[in-house]
């Protein structure tokens, strides 16, 4: 079951679950049909409905090099040492990505990059929904969006690489399986503002040297995290060092079970410029 959170055209956003009705796939609510799917990979509707954040999480949390490639190109980018040591340690790398959502936006909105970083790329990870008792209780795409050159100058500048405006982006649905243990396969592909592709890859969570209940029960050890909120669960999928996000660019983050997680890339002081401060 995949659920989502759509606006039909009447600013009201509405909770429903993606359905099949007469051979079509649709959103239904409680009300009925609301909507029709008119691209099943990406799970876009019909206008006018649109897809909006499929969950508002109290809290965003990320873990840190839970892939060999993601230990690899932070390792490179930094000349140190301390990426290989946490990918082998018992325990993992977890840092606060947002609160209240005041940073992460859903699918179809702008994700963005820093005008003080030449190296910002997009990290492509499946993100845990925590239930009431902190259990996993669903999945989603999530795009944890990074400044490269501000992590590789000093780790200790993770939290400005990693936390400004509109940094991440969650959707398109919430996946919710009665029994989970297949792992999934993440596909990104970047385009430019003309529409040629400029990267695309792809992995799968079976390559993860953690599994997602570690993760989340080193998460909420002696942390009071909210239930709702959502763990990005690391990245194995890494751009060439040569490769920047740029304004125009487009990210498309695709796992089948979920759709398409698709944001236009433009710069963090434009979104301050449209919102005003977080």
């Amino acid at each position: 079951m995949r659920r989502v959170r759509f606006d039909t055209g009447d600013g009201l956003i509405r909770n429903g679950v993606v359905s099949s009705h007469e051979g079509r796939l649709c959103v239904e609510s409680p009300q009925g049909t609301q909507a029709f799917v008119a691209d099943e990979r990406s799970l876009t509707l019909e206008a006018p409905a649109t897809l909006v954040r499929p969950i508002d999480p109290p809290e965003v949390w990320c873990a840190g090099v839970t892939y060999e490639r993601s230990r690899d190109a932070r390792t490179e980018e930094s000349g140190s040492d301390v990426y290989a040591l946490v990918y082998d340690a018992d325990r993992p790398e977890l840092f606060l990505k947002d609160a209240q959502c005041r940073r992460t936006v859903g699918p179809g909105e702008p994700v963005a990059i820093r005008f003080d970083s030449a190296w910002n790329v997009p990290e492509p990870e499946i993100g845990v929904v925590l239930g009431d008792d902190l259990s996993i209780v669903g999945y989603t795409i999530g795009n944890d969006v990074s400044s490269r050159d501000i992590e590789g100058a000093n780790p200790l500048y993770l939290p400005q690489a990693k936390v400004f405006a509109a940094a991440c982006a969650l959707g398109p649905a919430v996946y919710v399986p009665q029994d989970r243990e297949a792992p999934f396969s993440i596909e990104m592909t970047i385009r430019d503002e003309h529409g040629a592709v400029v990267f695309e890859g792809s992995t799968s969570t079976a390559r993860m040297r953690r599994n997602f209940p570690d993760l989340v029960s080193w998460l909420v050890r002696d942390n009071p995290v909210p239930p709702g909120s959502v763990l990005l669960t690391g990245t194995g999928l890494v751009p060439p060092d040569d490769f920047t996000l740029l304004p125009g660019h487009v990210v498309e983050i695709h796992v089948p079970e979920i759709g398409t997680l698709t944001n236009p890339v433009i710069r963090a002081a434009d979104v301050l410029e449209r919102t005003g401060p977080a």
